[in-house]
C-alpha cells in the first residue's frame, strides 16, 4: 500500500525562523486610500445632487447613482471569478504541470491579479473629476437672467465658508443631528441591518460552495450575475416610484418596511428548503462501510489502512468508484497509480474493497467525488430565489434612503449623510464578518495542518450545522433591525399628523384672512358707490 509518512516535513529551526508577511499593511493603507476618495463621491456627492435637483427629481437621480454603483460590483465579481480560475503563479508556471482541479480545495487562483486591473481602472476613473465646475446652477434656473442670478440668496449659496465658520458651526450641526430621534433611530436601524448583510453577502459564495458543492469562482460568477444586475433595476425603480407618485417620507418609510419583511420571510423560509445533502468524506461525514456520521474528531485510520501508516494532517482528496471521497490515497489503501490527462488513477485501494458498495473495480481518482444530481436543481432554485428577494429589497432600499435625506437639514445634509455612511461602514461593516467568521468555523470538520504543525484552511463543513448558523444568525439580526424599525414609522406618522394639523390651522388662518381682505374690499367698493349727498 502506498505510504505517505515520508512527505517532508520541516524542521523546528526552520519553522521558527519563517518572517511574517506585512501584506495587511497594505491593505489597510489601501482601503484608508480609498475610503478618502469616497467621500466626494458618498455623502457629498449625493447632498450635492439632492440640493441642486429639483424635489421631485431628486429620488430618481440618486436612485440612478445607486444603479450605476451596481454595475461595479457585477464588473468586480465578474473580474473575481475571472481571476479565481487562473492558477496563482501563472506567469511563471507551466499550467500543464498543474494537476490541481479548480474545484479542489487546494486551489489558489490569481488573487493579486484584481488589485492591478482595479488600481489602473480608479486612475483612469479620477481623470474626469479634473473637469468638473466649481458650481451648478439650481435645476429649473438655468434659463433665468443673469440679474437674477446675482441676488443675494444665490450668492450665498455658492460663496464658501471659511475654515473657521465650518469648525464653529461643526458641533451645533452635530449635537442637532444627534437630537433629531428619527435620524438616531436610522442609524441605530442602519448598523443593524449591515451587520446582517455583511455577514451574509461576505459568506454567501461559501455557502454556495459547502452546499451546493460549486468551486469559489463558479459561486463568485453565478451570485454575481443572478443578484447585482436586479439590484441595480430595484434601485432605479425604487427611484422612479418616488418621482412618479411624489410619496411622502411616511409612505417612503412604509414601502422600505414591507418590502423589507417581504424580502425577509421568503429568503429565509425558501433557503431551508433548498439543502443538499453532506459531502460524503470516509471517517468524516460517512464511516468507511458507508455508514452515516457526523464527526470532527480523527477517525480518518480505519482497519482497511492501519498497515500504511498514514499521516492524518496530508489533504490530497481522491474519488473512489464506491461515491466516497477519501482524504488521501493513502487512507483510502490505495498502492500504485497512473497518470492520465491533468489526473492520477490509483488502483487496488483496500478501502474500497472493504466498504460493501457496489464498484467496477477497486479504484479512485484524483480530486473529490461531484455533489449529488439533485444538488444542481437546488442550486437553480436558491439562486432565482435571491434573484427575487434582491429585488424586492432593492425596490424599497431607495425610498428608505430617501427617509434618511427627507429628515435633514440643508447645513446638516453633508455631515448627516457622512456620519451614516461612516456608522455604516465602522460599526456595520467591519464587525460582521468577524463574528460570522468564528461561529462559521465551529462547524468544521476538518482542518488542514500547515507544514510547521500550525491549523490552516478548514477543509470540509457539517453543511447542516453552516447553514443553521449562517441563517439563524442573519435571520436574527434582521429581526431585531425591525424593533427600530417600527419605532420610526410610528414616530414618522405622529410628525405627519402634525404636520398636517398645522398646515390645516395655517391653511384655515389664511381662509380668514382672505375673508376678511375680501369684506374689507367690499366694503370699500361699496363706500365708493354710495352716491355723494346733494348741496
Amino acid at each position: 500500500m502506498a505510504n505517505e509518512s515520508q512527505w517532508n516535513v520541516p524542521e523546528a529551526e526552520e519553522c521558527g525562523n519563517e518572517v511574517e508577511s506585512l501584506m495587511w499593511v497594505y491593505v489597510l493603507m489601501g482601503n484608508i486610500l480609498r475610503g478618502v476618495g469616497e467621500t466626494p463621491i458618498a455623502p457629498l456627492g449625493l447632498s450635492y445632487l439632492d440640493d441642486f435637483a429639483k424635489q421631485e427629481n431628486s429620488p430618481l437621480y440618486i436612485g440612478i447613482v445607486h444603479t450605476v454603483e451596481v454595475a461595479g460590483p457585477l464588473i468586480g465579481s465578474l473580474l473575481a471569478a475571472f481571476c479565481a480560475q487562473l492558477y496563482v503563479d501563472f506567469p511563471s508556471t507551466d499550467l500543464a504541470d498543474v494537476t490541481l482541479e479548480k474545484n479542489d480545495a487546494r486551489w489558489v487562483g490569481a488573487w493579486w491579479l484584481g488589485y492591478l486591473i482595479n488600481a489602473s481602472v480608479t486612475l483612469l476613473a479620477a481623470v474626469p473629476f479634473c473637469f468638473l465646475p466649481k458650481s451648478l446652477p439650481k435645476e429649473g434656473e438655468e434659463d433665468k437672467p443673469k440679474s437674477l442670478e446675482t441676488t443675494k440668496g444665490h450668492k450665498e449659496r455658492h460663496v464658501p465658508r471659511s475654515q473657521q465658520s465650518i469648525a464653529k458651526d461643526f458641533l451645533p450641526c452635530l449635537k442637532g443631528l444627534f437630537c433629531n430621534p428619527v435620524y438616531v433611530l436610522f442609524l441605530v436601524i442602519t448598523v443593524m441591518q449591515f451587520n446582517a448583510y455583511t455577514g451574509m453577502l461576505t459568506f454567501v459564495p461559501k455557502y454556495v460552495e459547502v452546499m451546493y458543492g460549486k468551486s469559489a469562482s463558479e459561486a463568485i460568477f453565478l451570485l454575481a450575475v443572478y443578484n447585482i444586475p436586479v439590484i441595480g433595476v430595484g434601485y432605479f425603480l425604487g427611484g422612479l416610484l418616488m418621482k412618479k407618485f411624489k410619496i411622502s417620507t411616511f409612505y417612503a418609510a412604509n414601502i422600505s418596511f414591507w418590502t423589507s419583511v417581504l424580502d425577509y420571510s421568503l429568503f429565509f423560509f425558501l433557503a431551508f428548503v433548498f439543502v443538499c445533502k453532506n459531502s460524503t468524506l470516509a471517517g468524516i461525514t460517512v464511516a468507511y462501510d458507508s455508514t452515516p456520521q457526523i464527526s470532527n474528531t480523527d477517525l480518518l485510520q480505519s482497519e482497511c489502512n492501519v498497515d500504511c501508516s498514514c499521516p492524518t494532517t496530508i489533504w490530497d482528496p481522491v474519488c473512489g468508484d464506491n461515491g466516497l471521497t477519501y482524504a488521501s490515497a493513502c487512507l483510502a489503501g490505495c498502492d500504485s497509480s497512473t497518470w492520465t490527462r491533468k489526473q492520477f488513477v490509483l488502483s487496488n485501494c483496500s478501502c474500497i474493497e472493504a466498504s460493501g458498495l457496489p464498484f467496477i473495480n477497486a479504484s479512485a481518482v484524483s480530486g473529490s467525488c461531484p455533489r449529488e444530481g439533485a444538488c444542481d436543481t437546488m442550486l437553480q432554485s436558491f439562486l432565482i430565489m435571491s434573484l427575487v428577494t434582491c429585488l424586492i429589497y432593492a425596490v424599497g432600499g431607495m425610498p428608505g434612503y430617501m427617509v434618511l435625506i427627507r429628515n435633514l437639514k440643508p447645513e446638516e445634509k453633508s455631515l448627516g449623510l457622512g456620519l451614516h455612511l461612516l456608522a455604516a461602514r465602522s460599526l456595520g461593516s467591519i464587525p460582521s464578518p468577524i463574528y460570522y467568521g468564528a461561529l462559521i468555523d465551529t462547524t468544521c470538520l476538518k482542518w488542514e495542518t500547515t507544514r510547521c504543525g500550525e491549523p490552516g484552511a478548514c477543509r470540509i463543513y457539517d453543511t447542516y450545522a453552516f447553514q443553521l448558523v449562517y441563517l439563524v444568525l442573519s435571520a436574527l439580526i434582521r429581526a431585531a433591525a425591525y424593533v427600530p424599525c417600527v419605532v420610526l414609522i410610528i414616530l414618522l406618522k405622529k410628525r405627519e399628523s402634525h404636520d398636517g394639523d398645522k398646515a390645516d390651522i395655517n391653511e384655515e388662518k389664511n381662509m380668514v384672512t382672505e375673508r376678511n381682505t375680501k369684506d374689507a374690499l367690499n366694503m370699500d367698493e361699496m363706500q365708493e358707490l354710495k352716491p355723494l349727498p346733494e348741496e
